[in-house]
């Protein structure tokens, strides 16, 4: 019988091979967190199309930046917070483009056309892709990720207070959407 060999899990030698240039290693860095962020993005964003992109730029973005990466928190720390600033400028990018041919996202569509299943009105995931974008980024760095005020209104350019107004709004806006 051949003996059992433990699945190989890239970790610091491979972030640190990736850093020097090598591709095989980014490669194995790539694979193993590309779930994760995808994820991020997906739930960041509300559209599966434009979440597989932006993983993509974020991957990009993680190879042009990975020989600055420092090591001062986890990679995965790091990796997330690079993620969070390419969607985040992905969702700038694309509001001003918004502006300019008049489309709005202000408000969340709660009347049904027609009577759904129990079921089908719990659906989490569809309410929060339904949100407003501030609404929605404010609630998955918040109650998702865990980010606080302070850190959203770093990241997204807002007072604490406006987080605080933000994420009051996406949650009044769930409860409402999922109790319909």
């Amino acid at each position: 019988m051949l003996p059992v060999v433990p699945a190989f899990s890239p970790g610091a030698d491979d972030v640190a091979a990736a850093a020097g240039g090598d591709r095989r290693a980014f490669e194995r860095v790539y694979r193993t967190h590309v779930p994760k962020v995808f994820s991020l993005c997906l739930r960041m964003l509300g559209d599966r199309s434009l979440a597989e992109e932006v993983t993509q730029d974020v991957f990009v973005r993680v190879w042009q930046k990975l020989p600055s990466f420092r090591g001062d928190a986890a990679f995965g720390t790091w990796l997330h917070r690079v993620a969070v600033n390419v969607v985040l400028t992905r969702r700038k990018k694309a509001g001003i483009e918004q502006e300019r041919s008049g489309g709005t996202d202000d408000v969340i569509d709660l009347a049904p056309a027609r009577p759904e299943p129990v079921g089908d009105r719990m659906d989490l995931e569809g309410a929060i892709t339904r949100l407003p974008q501030g609404a929605r980024t404010v609630f998955l760095l918040h109650d998702v990720e865990g980010f606080t005020h302070e850190e959203i209104g770093e990241q997204l350019g807002i007072t604490p207070g406006g987080s605080k107004a933000q994420l009051h709004r996406a949650r009044m806006l769930l409860r409402a959407a999922l109790t319909r």
